[in-house]
């Protein structure tokens, strides 16, 4: 999932065994590997950007759901796409 991202221009680094960090100047989020095929995308996004990520993600051709909390752990908004 990382190297997708890569061939992009997102910067991208190895952050735990097998977890990945890789970010833009608008993006930054954690990837880490749960069951299957499965990936947890936690970070951080410019608000203004989060419909950005959701369009890279349906680029890819994921199944996913976002959400968007402000510091208040509001939630701001939510996107998904089914399988």
């Amino acid at each position: 999932m990382a190297e997708r991202f890569e061939r992009l221009g997102w910067r991208s680094r190895s952050s735990s065994w097998c977890g990945y960090e890789v970010g833009t100047t608008w993006c930054e989020v954690e990837l880490e590997p749960i069951d299957g095929q499965d990936v947890l995308l936690n970070g951080v996004v410019d608000p203004s950007r989060f419909d950005d990520l959701a369009a890279l993600l349906d680029r890819f051709g994921l199944t996913y759901t976002l959400e968007l909390y402000d510091e208040d752990v509001d939630l701001l908004g939510e996107t998904r796409r089914e399988g």
